[in-house]
């Protein structure tokens, strides 16, 4: 007959010094050439560019957009219209005409920095 006060069998991870667990390595069967080449994620490519599992396209490959720009700008805004509320003793409301001048002001600096930064990517791609 068994004994129901039996003693757990101990698990097969390790402490180290300082108390991380390392956990074994791979036990089972090694993986086919098809699940090891997986990738298994986006790529991040932006719209219009052409993407393959192995490259990610840069930030500067591609030139800027008015779109990107006026989303960038509205994130900007609502970060600064959230920064004069908590700073201003005023109402919020007092502040909300703030924001489309803002979004004015910032849609086209954001638009004309991120193409003076494709530019000079550019310029250091055909230099190469």
């Amino acid at each position: 007959m068994a004994r129901a006060t039996r003693r757990r069998r101990s698990t097969k991870h390790r402490g180290n010094a300082a108390g991380m667990i390392e956990a074994r390595g791979r036990t089972g069967r090694k993986p086919t050439a098809a699940e090891k080449g997986s990738g298994g994620g986006r790529t991040g490519t932006p719209k219009g560019a052409k993407s393959t599992s192995t490259t990610r396209v840069k930030r500067y490959e591609l030139p800027p957009t008015w779109k990107s720009a006026l989303w960038r700008g509205a994130a900007a805004a609502v970060v600064v219209y959230v920064i004069v509320t908590l700073l201003s003793k005023k109402s919020p409301v007092v502040n909300l005409p703030w924001l489309p001048i803002i979004l004015l002001l910032y849609t086209p600096m954001i638009y004309y920095t991120d193409l003076w930064m494709y530019r000079r990517a550019q310029r250091k791609k055909a230099a190469r």
